[in-house]
């Protein structure tokens, strides 16, 4: 559908939402194989001539920051850190006018040698994610000895000054459901902003069971016996993915990602690059608007512009991720980030 009779300079759907936040996956790779996200081996990566370079990259955020009004910029993956040209692409990007924020979703292995340099090159913050604070227990969820390295990167973040340092959690049933309430207040302790997520589809192997998965209610309930929680206001959530809580009367707060059982997609603003050069609409579309070949073809800018406005302008009232009968998409999620 062309964008005559709609509002060119944006990226707004048919339900009035405007995608202002990018997330643009690295790479498809990852030095860890989370139970929830991939398998053990077997996966099959993208060969190097299929993903984007780096200036291929700038090019895109330069055009969605420029012209198409993303004012959030998160770099994602599979494992972003695992890019050669991850503090080059952060420093191009940090000088685009208008200035947008600049973020980093990591599983912090890495990050203790690298936050510094990622925040000399502008990067404001980084989402690390860490499941549980038992060794023996990140080895059974991610399958590789890595827990220290991922404690010391957190460390190391705060230390560079990427703040708030947030911190992502998946509670598996019966592997680490009980570490809620421990897990909160080690947070508290360190000064980082602790979000849970329900564990969503987004295996590979398709092993997800939506039976296992712990809710939201859950996970608060498992917080409430031993802290005090008030909500906040709808109203301060805006676009935001979390609920959040103030703990104890605050002002520390916890946020819970209820992706499953209450999903949040009538606020949605995200649109999505993945590291072969699609647009996806949604973490969940199952067609995507393919920018590489336009890129590699001579495409203008008003051109490449175009096919992104319009692959948002079809996207869907919502994910049906809360539908009992909601079907995984096929394509793995390593290569399309979170």
């Amino acid at each position: 559908m062309s964008t005559v009779g709609r509002e060119a300079a944006v990226l707004l759907d048919t339900f009035g939402r405007q995608a202002v936040d990018l997330r643009v996956s690295l790479t498809d790779r990852c030095n860890l194989r989370c139970t929830y996200c991939m398998p053990e081996e077997g996966l099959q990566w993208l060969a190097k001539p299929e993903l984007l370079t780096d200036e291929e990259i700038v090019r895109l955020v330069t055009l969605a920051v420029r012209d198409l009004g993303v004012r959030e910029v998160r770099f994602t993956g599979g494992e972003p850190m695992l890019r050669p040209g991850l503090v080059s692409i952060v420093t191009a990007c940090a000088e685009l006018e208008p200035r947008p924020e600049l973020s980093l979703t990591t599983n912090g292995i890495g990050l203790a040698r690298t936050a510094t340099a990622l925040r000399q090159a502008g990067l404001d913050r980084v989402n690390v994610s860490l499941d549980t604070l038992d060794a023996d227990t990140f080895f059974t969820l991610t399958r590789r000895h890595r827990h220290q390295d991922v404690l010391d990167g957190l460390a190391a973040a705060e230390a560079a000054g990427l703040a708030p340092v947030k911190l992502n959690a998946v509670l598996m049933r019966g592997v680490n459901d009980h570490e809620a309430a421990d897990l909160l207040a080690w947070c508290l302790e360190h000064g980082y902003e602790l979000r849970f997520i329900e564990q969503m589809p987004l295996d590979a192997q398709h092993g997800w069971d939506r039976s296992q998965m712990v809710t939201a209610e859950e996970i608060l309930d498992r917080l409430h016996a031993r802290f005090s929680l008030t909500p906040e206001p709808s109203s301060a959530r805006g676009a935001a993915p979390a609920e959040r809580w103030l703990v104890d009367g605050g002002p520390a707060s916890v946020g819970v990602i209820a992706s499953v059982t209450r999903p949040f997609c009538r606020a949605c603003d995200r649109t999505r690059l993945t590291a072969d050069g699609q647009i996806r609409n949604c973490l969940f579309a199952t067609g995507e608007t393919d920018l590489r070949t336009a890129l590699r073809s001579g495409g203008t800018d008003a051109e490449i512009g175009e096919l992104w406005r319009t692959a948002m302008w079809g996207k869907k009232a919502g994910a049906g991720i809360d539908n009992p009968e909601f079907l995984q998409p096929a394509r793995p999620m390593s290569a399309i980030g979170g």
